[in-house]
């Protein structure tokens, strides 16, 4: 997390300035939509930005009074009798916030799904363009903070906007439209992009520039009254402590002031963790705020806000995309912002005042199509119902009624997505091959309830008599207390009266004790190997290809089966390949210790001490099946190749006296390769050694079918047979020379 800084400190002002010019006209708002004395929300507005600014972790969320917060506020303000005794009750939440924040109780932000962050979002940017439309027409009856959809004057959303097109005021109009051309293509003109002016700061001096003029022009179209920000206008420092109010401590004894307190508290908590975390999804740094260092921060703003008269703070999803959208780099733009608020409200009340609604809504508006704009919810349309419906249904919830319930309504919905999701797959049924049979694989989902109880049994039960069911709990976190009895029961009477073996792995904590470890043979036994032919193994081993090629294999307990090999072994076949590093046998073929003998050497050519591997393997050992492996792209064979077109030994080429009995063996298959010296150029070269490294498989094939007579008499009565095989080193894939 960076530190405060100043090496960013003109974007920062830059961006405090929009803020702050924003944030006036909604603190404001807020507080006229609490039914609280205006001058408190511009406390909490210089609180939070200077308090909560300070202590925060985050560099991009302002904190301030919340529309989000207007009906709690204005309903515990009832219930308590005063603004005085609310102002208690504001002082408790913040102690019980900086207790959660020291509690680590941040931890609950992890479990917002992004669905429902993306809604909220996008949800504000729906708000803001609705609420300011009538701002935008000179039409403002309803509070500049009052976000919510029913409103205090009986309005709702859409019938204010529907009212304005009937109350048009001219004078707001022209600014409104000045407005929205001025943040359209300021950064699409180079002079105004480079200029240190933010497109905010023009659009209010603009605003402020065009009724100055109708003003002096005597014009009807003047912008006044109601359509202009309305600060308090104090006279002097004494007079603005005036309006300031102070806590009643004599409600202390009073029970509704704690259950008040940790309203709030909850409320302005689960509020500024949704924010936080939808704020820094849209942080183009992608910087993650340490939500248990916000709630201290927002803690100790509360307890100062409500020590000298100032509304709840909590982070502000607005006044934090502004930022954002303003280009801020450090939280110095917060601070600034709420000390200009402090200084302009005691010094220049009277000119803030001259400021047209119509320019900050402009603005805001503005803001308001970044948040939703239609490329998001085509996005989210694209990520499937899953995602879409959680989404759309918090947009609408969050627009109908107000922040929370649309939160906590995205929540249910995307919550009932995960438990169908788990109803309708909470098991995966694999059947696993192995040497020594098919293993039933029930892979558990993480969270099993009973409510898969049925699913669970049903699938147990379908396993055949003599066969085994692995119950793989290795993904898995909560496993439901009927589940537990189910598995345990099946273990220890119902898969035994069924004639089923059953293993299980991966129980965690409490459940640990239902693992069995892996009680069948995942490996070859000298019975198998008996009654196995060798189709069967060439099978095994082409099965086992494909489960490497697709990531899936096999369930192994190799600390087992290195137990239970260690008197003996009955290996299914014996290979020999390359000693290249990129072709490891028993991970291509999915086989476990004890299934086959590998015999690698470069080039896997032949030679008596290979055949008396490959005869003791198959004569003496047992073994079903000879694969003789090459690898595309060979070193060996490129060697081979260079070497015979350089006319070169390799004893002349690379000192080394012993590598020529190999290059030999491989270059007597180069004469044999179609067009052999077409392809012996740079940019063929790959397929030249391809075609050769097949071609020395075939080769090393025949040798040992012609040199060892012990093999030769074990192919003639079908006892083994013999297969070459080419393993591609780009894909993984071994592909046998018959297919």
């Amino acid at each position: 997390m960076q530190s405060l800084s100043l090496s960013h400190a003109g974007r920062d002002i830059k961006a405090g300035l929009v803020v702050y010019l924003v944030a006036l006209p909604l603190c404001l708002g807020v507080a006229l939509a609490s039914d609280a004395p205006l001058a408190s929300g511009l406390v909490a507005g210089v609180l939070g930005g200077i308090v909560v600014g300070l202590l925060s972790g985050s560099h991009t969320s302002v904190a301030g009074p919340a529309a989000g917060l207007t009906a709690v506020v204005a309903t515990q303000i009832g219930a308590l009798g005063s603004f005085e005794a609310f102002l208690v009750a504001v002082v408790l939440a913040g102690v019980i916030q900086v207790g959660l924040g020291v509690a680590r109780a941040g931890f609950i932000s992890s479990f917002f799904p992004n669905s429902v962050i993306k809604g909220l979002l996008a949800a504000i940017g729906v708000i803001l363009i609705i609420k300011q439309v009538p701002h935008l027409l000179g039409h403002d009856n309803d509070p500049e903070g009052e976000m919510s959809f029913q409103q205090p004057d009986g309005e709702n959303s859409f019938t204010e906007v529907l009212a304005a097109f009937f109350d048009v005021q001219p004078g707001a109009v022209l600014i409104s439209v000045l407005s929205i051309l001025v943040l359209v293509y300021w950064d699409k003109i180079k002079l105004l992009k480079a200029s240190p002016i933010p497109s905010a700061l023009a659009v209010v001096l603009g605003g402020v520039a065009v009724n100055a003029v109708l003003r002096a022009m005597a014009s009807p179209w003047v912008v006044t009254g109601s359509h202009l920000v309305r600060v308090p206008v104090s006279g002097s420092a004494s007079d603005a402590l005036r309006l300031l109010a102070w806590p009643d401590w004599s409600v202390l004894g009073d029970a509704t002031v704690y259950r008040a307190a940790l309203t709030l508290a909850i409320v302005a908590s689960l509020e500024t963790l949704l924010n936080l975390d939808a704020v820094d999804q849209i942080d183009p740094e992608q910087r993650r705020s340490p939500p248990n260092r916000e709630l201290v921060a927002q803690g100790v703003g509360n307890i100062v806000a409500g020590l000298v008269g100032g509304l709840p703070v909590t982070s502000v999803i607005v006044r934090s995309s502004v930022n954002i959208h303003s280009g801020v780099k450090t939280k110095l733009s917060t601070i600034l912002h709420g000390i200009l608020l402090a200084l302009s409200v005691l010094l220049i009340p009277t000119l803030l005042n001259s400021i047209p609604l119509a320019a900050l809504a402009a603005i805001l508006i503005f803001t308001g199509f970044k948040l939703a704009k239609p490329a998001l919810f085509k996005q989210m349309w694209a990520d499937g119902p899953q995602q879409f419906l959680p989404f759309v249904l918090t947009v609408l919830v969050i627009v109908f009624t107000d922040l929370l319930v649309g939160v906590l309504f995205g929540l249910v919905i995307a919550t009932l997505f995960i438990l169908r999701s788990n109803l309708r797959r909470p098991l995966q049924r694999v059947v696993e091959h192995h040497a020594s049979g098919d293993v039933v694989r029930i892979e558990l989902a993480n969270q099993v309830s009973f409510l898969n109880r049925a699913v669970l049994e049903h699938a147990m039960r379908e396993v055949p008599q003599g066969g085994h069911l692995l119950i793989d709990a290795r993904h898995t976190d909560y496993i439901d207390p009927d589940i537990v009895d189910l598995i345990r029961d099946f273990v220890a009477a119902t898969g035994p009266a069924l004639g089923i073996g059953v293993s299980c792995i991966g129980m965690k904590d409490a459940y640990a004790p239902l693992n069995t470890g892996l009680r069948f043979e995942g490996y070859s036994t000298r019975d198998l190997q008996s009654a196995v032919a060798p189709e069967e193994v060439l099978k095994l081993l082409k099965n086992g290809n494909e489960r490497f090629l697709a990531g899936k294999l096999l369930t192994r307990d190799l600390s087992r089966q290195m137990s239970s090999t260690k008197l003996g072994q009955a290996p299914l076949a014996v290979v020999l390949s390359c000693i290249d590093s990129r072709a490891p046998v028993e991970q291509i073929f999915d086989v476990s210790l004890g299934d086959i003998f590998t015999i690698r050497i470069a080039g896997n050519v032949t030679s008596p001490k290979v055949l008396g591997s490959l005869e003791y393997a198959c004569k003496v050992a047992g073994a079903k099946l000879i694969v003789v492996m090459g690898h595309t792209l060979c070193g060996a064979v490129t060697s081979a190749i260079t070497l015979k077109a350089n006319q070169q030994t390799a004893a002349e080429a690379t000192g080394c006296e012993h590598i020529d009995a190999l290059v030999s063996e491989i270059q007597a298959c180069i004469e044999h390769v179609p067009n052999a010296s077409e392809l012996a150029n740079v940019d063929r070269l790959h397929e030249l050694v391809d075609q050769t490294a097949a071609l020395n498989v075939a080769r090393t094939i025949e040798i040992i079918s012609s040199q060892s007579r012990a093999l030769r008499e074990l192919l003639a009565d079908g006892s083994i047979a013999i297969a070459g095989a080419m393993y591609d080193v780009g894909t993984g894939r071994a592909t046998f020379l018959s297919e």
